[in-house]
């Protein structure tokens, strides 16, 4: 399903808190007046002498080995084209949150206002003592080439044209997979090109590199082949004058193996890829609508292997599997360039790692189970997580084989134990969720649809394709925000209790026979089944919903209450509990119990750390559970420390498959380095805990909400673990985004349901 972006969602994700979507953040403590004086005058005077000294010092004193200028001047952005430095800005600060997201490499953006691409290099050139590394964008041809080559010449920092490699190397990685699929050699088969700008060049001359033959090769532009028979044509298209009596795209693609198209929609007809080979390979890469329509081209072609440029088709072509990882393996060799050697070194490890077995986690990310090296799997998945660790690599290690490299990898191992360190490798995490959802989207019912909040957060979830939304409220309500804010939820279900007497009647009675033995008349009943808690509760129970969030504008026991009393916990679970995920800067932790057991005996704590095992697993997260105390291992004596060393007893032998320790305080758990040297003996020495059950819940409770108001963790939850059907409790305030989160985290819970009642 592709996403349908609004304008006025855009605007808003850009505008909302601070307008953009990057900041500077320091790395050094500044609370005191030594802290600043240490990092501006006089203490900075210190590294500048060492610097002056040796340049190459800057790398150990400063940032600049892990940052990237993003340099536009504006003149080809995505497909909007010479729209100018000031209006490419948006455009250079994503692809800034990109490197970092999936390769912890930071970013300044840089928009110049100069075309003229000799000034534009004089610039570029000039800022080589800031940045570790340069990815040029959105630069228009032929006037790219001139600048990345003249800057590669003068500079002795890795450049990139990214839209002219990146496209190369994802789309060659294809290309490799592909044909082995077809069993046909590259040096064999015939290529056409339709287009001839910056991307489709460096692509091209990729394809030579890996073996493909010029004569073999047609490229066409606007105008048609680019041959023998045309005037003035500029010297990046020269070099694939074809000498062949060709004028058209139509004659051209005919008998051809291989098709790239990087050039407009639907030039593509049924008939041209009729004309091609057996077996042909095609490439349909223009964005945001390919060459030929994905599912038309499939019905022409059952032998097609097809690849575009878009989410919601197998083979994506997406730059994001190769420059955020191409530079991190730059930037941590020191490479004065990245050069073709490196390029290959991408291009063959993406085409590698296709072939080995997907990880179950990228399996549940795209919800499919069958994804395997094939015509609909030739390259990588975005979100999966082993592409720093397979491609950073191969890049470094092309950068030292060719001389290229400053800095020498010697402990392969450790290196690829940093990669994944540096960017928190559990970041994804929601990503996968989200994507899980969308393979199998469920129906949720948001109980506070009275509040506009509720309803953006619908909105994405409709749009986005994550969950069919089931709004609860009063209908006048609803309509009127849905209206002022021209939001279109015209295909979402709405339930006004005051409207439903029929359904009222229906759950009031089945309350009312679980209930009748504990004080509940058939009135009260029909009373609390126009409370909305109740009957959003009751659309679950009866399968007119697959699952339930609510919590925004309630106290959490006014909202865990009617679950409890509906639906119930699963068999042999004796207590629910809740679960916050913290993610932070030094990666993600699971706490509980945050939320619903105030003091749990030793018993009931095994209880949680069973759910809670199971739930951090769910997230496809191996769990390393500390309970904790304010003693380490006896150190302290009292309730406290009594109660979690009898719970950590009973769990061990429950449990002998989890890695559990404690009683132990807090930073100790997480910190190897104290526990190696005062308890080699602790389960958790090894690797730290990144579970962490609390012995009450004041404890926990204040220390997820000290962690995300001064700690500035973001949070997902809380997870409501133990009950037989999904339902989930949104905090009081949660933001639109935390909302679509929890509702994905719904819907997967939904589909687990699904799978467990099937079997």
């Amino acid at each position: 399903m592709s996403i349908k972006i609004r304008k006025e969602d855009a605007l808003n994700y850009h505008t909302q808190g601070q307008p953009g979507k990057i900041e500077v953040v320091p790395t050094k403590p500044m609370e005191s007046q030594m802290d600043l004086a240490l990092a501006y005058s006089p203490g900075v005077a210190e590294p500048c002498k060492e610097i002056a000294e040796n340049k190459e010092d800057v790398y150990k004193y400063t940032a600049k080995g892990n940052l990237v200028g993003v340099i536009s001047n504006g003149t080809a952005v995505l497909g909007l084209g010479n729209i100018g430095p000031e209006a490419s800005k948006p455009v250079m600060e994503g692809k800034g949150v990109l490197f970092k997201k999936f390769a912890g490499i930071d970013v300044f953006d840089i928009e110049i206002d100069e075309e003229d691409p000799d000034k534009f290099i004089q610039i570029v050139k000039s800022l080589e003592p800031t940045f570790g590394g340069i990815n040029l964008e959105d630069i228009k041809a032929p006037e790219s080439f001139k600048i990345e080559r003249t800057l590669k010449e003068q500079m002795n920092i890795p450049i990139m044209h990214d839209d002219q490699h990146g496209t190369a190397i994802i789309s060659a990685a294809a290309l490799i997979n592909a044909l082995e699929l077809v069993n046909k050699k590259i040096e064999d088969i015939s290529i056409v090109v339709n287009g001839a700008g910056a991307a489709a060049i460096a692509c091209t001359k990729i394809y030579l590199a890996l073996g493909a033959r010029k004569e073999n090769i047609i490229m066409c532009d606007s105008k048609g082949v680019i041959n023998k028979k045309r005037d003035n044509i500029d010297e990046s298209k020269a070099e694939f004058i074809t000498s062949k009596d060709i004028d058209t795209l139509e004659d051209a693609i005919k008998g051809s193996d291989f098709f790239l198209g990087l050039s407009v929609a639907d030039i593509l007809t049924p008939e041209n890829i009729l004309s091609m080979a057996e077996n042909p390979i095609v490439f349909a890469l223009a964005n945001p609508n390919p060459e030929i329509a994905y599912d038309l081209a499939k019905k022409v072609r059952e032998d097609i292997i097809l690849a575009t440029g878009r989410s919601d088709h197998p083979n994506q072509v997406n730059n994001v599997l190769g420059f955020p990882y191409i530079f991190r393996g730059a930037l941590d060799v020191r490479a004065t360039a990245i050069n073709e050697e490196m390029k290959l070194a991408a291009v063959l490890a993406l085409a590698a790692l296709t072939k080995e077995t997907v990880p179950d986690l990228v399996n549940k990310a795209y919800g499919d189970n069958k994804i395997q090296f094939g015509p609909e799997y030739l390259i990588p998945k975005p979100l999966d997580p082993r592409l720093i660790t397979t491609i950073s690599p191969a890049v470094a290690k092309a950068a030292m084989d060719s001389g290229v490299a400053k800095v020498q990898i010697t402990n392969w191992e450790e290196y690829k134990l940093d990669l994944e360190k540096r960017i928190g490798i559990d970041q994804k995490l929601i990503s996968r969720i989200i994507s899980r959802a969308k393979k199998n989207p469920k129906r949720v019912v948001f109980a506070e649809a009275h509040d506009l909040r509720i309803l953006k957060a619908a909105q994405i979830v409709a749009d986005e394709g994550i969950g069919f939304p089931i709004l609860l409220g009063k209908r006048s309500v609803i309509q009127k925000l849905i209206e002022e804010n021209n939001l279109d939820l015209a295909d979402c279900q709405i339930f006004d209790t005051y409207e439903e007497d029929e359904r009222v009647e229906k759950f009031a009675n089945f309350y009312y026979e679980k209930r009748k033995r504990k004080g509940v008349t058939l009135y009260d009943a029909n009373k609390l089944m126009r409370e909305r808690n109740m009957f959003g509760c009751m659309l679950v129970e009866h399968d007119e919903a697959d699952g339930l969030v609510s919590g925004l504008t309630k106290d959490y026991p006014k909202t865990i209450l009617p679950a409890l009393q509906v639906i119930g916990m699963e068999p042999e679970v004796k207590k629910v509990a809740g679960m916050y995920i913290m993610l932070t800067k030094k990666g993600t932790f699971f706490f509980a119990d945050t939320t619903v057991n105030v003091d749990p005996t030793p018993e009931e704590l095994v209880d949680i750390i069973g759910l809670t095992a199971r739930g951090v697993k769910f997230f496809d997260v191996e769990p390393r559970i500390a309970v904790l105390s304010y003693s380490n291992f006896g150190s302290s004596k009292g309730a406290i420390p009594t109660k979690t060393q009898a719970a950590v007893r009973l769990a061990k032998a429950k449990f002998p498959e989890l890695n559990i320790d404690g009683d132990i305080q807090a930073n100790v758990a997480l910190d190897t380095k104290i526990q190696q040297e005062n308890y080699p003996f602790s389960d958790l020495a090894e690797k730290g805990a990144n579970t962490l059950i609390f012995p009450n819940l004041e404890s926990g409770n204040i220390a997820y909400k000290l962690l995300m108001e001064i700690g500035g963790a973001q949070t997902i939850g809380p997870i409501l673990l133990g009950m037989k059907r999904p339902v989930h409790v949104l905090q009081l305030g949660s933001s639109v985004r935390e909302i679509v989160n929890m509702a994905a985290i719904t819907v997967v819970d939904a589909q687990f349901y699904d799978q467990k009642a099937n079997k």
